[in-house]
């Protein structure tokens, strides 16, 4: 799936060898430069057309409509921090700066032909020269970054800005290099009596659009948008058609808006057959609206869920709304000293309960055949969920491959209501984390928990936990998250022993008050630098070493083997960690807390709070249901989990993280 990025937004990159792919509409001059780790270039560190190559990149020889870069990694010397690719004005009759022309598009191509990520360059006005992208280290890995950052003087400010002394001169060299196609015409010819008349109007060019479409703009997968107005002016321009190098100066509005989101509707999703007279349409996986599979499954689950507290809850009115009026006939015949006694009294009272019982059947049969659709509809979409939606069960997990973009949601769950026990949901939470998760691992009011064994219901809990950890970890690209794990008296070693033995924990379990200060300590210095660094809008100046990915600390058999410092960090960390990558998961007991007083309310009340067995205990403010909650198991005797870590584990290996 391809990363539409932002500007300042980074992707991994999975292979060394790759296409950086430029779309302008009108001729670019396309360099590249090198930078060090102080973000200095050299003179000798910059391709452009007059000197292709540089160890690992390659540039095109001319200035071009869709210029190609070819990037070796493997290749680069090590001195070498970051790869600049950049774009300048042709000149020579074309646009005098990128606001006077659609947006530039960047996609970057793999080895196997595969897009890995694009960026649409919009905010442009009188920029002449900008850099389009950044490929830089990071940790002994590729990533990309979308920059976007324009330069009115052109080259000259452009390679200045990197450090270049010699820059003007660089540039005027590189425009001297540039050889720029003269525009063809055709040859001239006298027409014939059958071709008198009137010309025909030219069709817009579409040399620089390998998908366009009939009408002359770009399909929504180019990436591109061009606007209509600009279509209408080139079909009503020359007579004679363009040749394929020809410079184009557009004329009218152009539209900067982001290609995939703002300038059109979201593709339509998928249609059912038709049905038969009288019957519900068939349910069809991804029925709802939205940018990609994911983001319609996305959608169309909290539809389902939607529909379902509907019903019922339209269900349980009418119902109520039955006995109640039961209840108000039952008063009138008891009210009456003459019905209180015989048959006319008997038969009164027959007549309000059967007439009870004939609104609560009609009530059922609706819910009934509301169900009956959203079973089916879960029946269909179920097995179409990708792994981060999916249950552990589901066989997507079997030909699970590392991801390489963060998924929108993650599964934590299933939810019911007591109606329709069988129909349930899945539970989705947003990624990245908004707030901590707390796994109760002592007895509720539920059923489950009141006949399991103290000792086996805080194992359950632990393995909760350790599946739910196992779920973050393999939804993120490689080295994107990172596992801390606290575990003072060692209590849950053999739930985590997945997590250990596939090796992606960022550390052995901490054991002991010792242990506890030590990761709390890290954790706490780590939130504290990033929210100093973004407040002051300089996360650049972040140490090196600093570990960058997502955290999730779990803590098992909370208070033991914390004191008073230690319980503060913790509820510093709840607070203040989520909204810098830092996530808490929590396996405790409430009651073994207790002697803290109520210095921990604030912990439990900003923690999600599940369970290792199924409980009632989620509310719903919307219709306030009380939905039954039902974690994850990993199925009896299935190796999923382990086999899912260990590809993650030598992901991890394979990219140096």
């Amino acid at each position: 799936m391809t990363a539409e990025l932002v500007r300042g937004q980074n992707h991994p990159l999975p292979h060394t060898r790759l296409e950086v792919r430029v779309s302008a509409g009108h001729p670019v001059v396309a360099c590249a430069s090198y930078v060090d780790d102080r973000g200095t270039g050299r003179e000798e560190w910059v391709a452009h057309p007059g000197a292709r190559a540089l160890p690992g990149v390659e540039v095109p020889g001319q200035a071009d409509r869709s210029p190609r870069f070819t990037l070796q990694l493997d290749a680069v010397p090590e001195a070498v921090q970051q790869i600049n690719v950049l774009l300048a004005l042709a000149g020579g009759g074309g646009p005098d700066r990128f606001g006077a022309t659609a947006a530039p598009f960047v996609a970057v191509v793999g080895d196997d032909a595969d897009e890995i990520a694009s960026f649409t360059i919009t905010g442009l006005d009188t920029e002449t020269a900008l850099v389009a992208v950044e490929v830089y280290r990071r940790q002994g890995a590729w990533k990309i970054r979308a920059v976007g950052q324009g330069y009115e003087g052109g080259l000259a400010d452009l390679l200045a800005d990197q450090g270049l002394i010699r820059a003007r001169e660089v540039a005027a060299g590189i425009q001297a290099t540039v050889a720029l196609p003269a525009p063809r015409t055709e040859p001239a010819r006298l027409a014939t009596s059958a071709e008198a008349g009137p010309a025909a109007p030219a069709a817009p060019d579409q040399s620089s659009a390998p998908d366009a479409t009939p009408s002359g703009g770009r399909s929504l997968s180019d990436g591109l948008s061009v606007p209509a107005a600009q279509a209408a002016a080139a079909s009503a321009g020359p007579q004679h058609t363009p040749g394929p190098d020809a410079p184009q100066v557009p004329s009218g509005p152009v539209d900067y808006t982001h290609p995939r989101r703002q300038s059109a509707a979201p593709p339509p999703p998928p249609a059912a057959p038709p049905a038969e007279p009288g019957r519900p349409s068939a349910p069809v996986a991804g029925d709802a609206t939205g940018w990609s599979m994911e983001e319609r499954l996305y959608n169309q689950i909290w539809g389902m869920f939607e529909d379902l507290a509907r019903t019922v809850a339209a269900y349980r009115s009418a119902v109520e709304f039955a006995e109640n009026r039961m209840d108000k006939e039952l008063d009138q015949v008891l009210s009456d000293p003459r019905s209180r006694i015989g048959s006319g009294g008997d038969a009164a009272r027959a007549a309000a309960r059967a007439k009870c019982e004939e609104l609560t059947d009609q009530a059922r049969q609706v819910l009934d055949r509301d169900l009956a659709q959203l079973t089916a509809e879960a029946e269909v979409v179920e097995p179409a969920l990708p792994p981060a939606f999916a249950r552990w069960d589901n066989p997507v997990w079997h030909a699970y491959r590392v991801p390489m973009e963060i998924p929108m949601a993650l599964r934590i769950g299933d939810i019911h209501l007591p109606e329709s026990p069988e129909l349930r949901l899945p539970l989705l939470v947003r990624l990245p984390l908004e707030r901590g998760l707390w796994v109760d691992s002592g007895r509720s009011s539920s059923d489950a928990a009141m006949a399991l064994d103290e000792g086996v219901l805080r194992r359950q809990a632990a393995d909760t936990a350790v599946a739910l950890a196992a779920r973050l970890v393999a939804v993120y690209p490689p080295g994107e998250f990172s596992v801390h794990v606290i575990d003072p008296a060692g209590a849950a070693a053999g739930s985590l022993a997945p997590l250990v033995g596939s090796g992606v924990l960022a550390g052995p379990p901490a054991a002991g008050a010792q242990g506890v200060s030590s990761v709390l300590a890290r954790l706490t210095q780590r939130v504290d630098l990033v929210t100093m660094a973004l407040r002051g809008d300089a996360a650049d100046s972040l140490p090196p070493d600093l570990d960058r990915a997502e955290q999730l600390l779990i803590v098992n058999d909370f208070p033991h083997g914390f004191d008073d410092r230690a319980v503060t960090q913790l509820r510093y960390l709840a607070d203040e960690g989520p909204a810098v990558g830092v996530h808490l998961l929590m396996v405790a007991d409430r009651e073994d807390a207790s002697a803290y007083g109520p210095v921990l309310d604030p912990l439990w009340r900003s923690l999600l709070r599940i369970t290792p067995v199924p409980d009632d205990h989620l509310a719903d403010p919307w219709v306030r249901h009380a939905w039954t909650y039902e974690p994850l198991p990993v199925p009896p005797g299935s190796a999923v989990l382990r086999q899912v870590l260990d590809q993650v584990a030598d992901a991890r290996r394979s990219w140096g993280r």
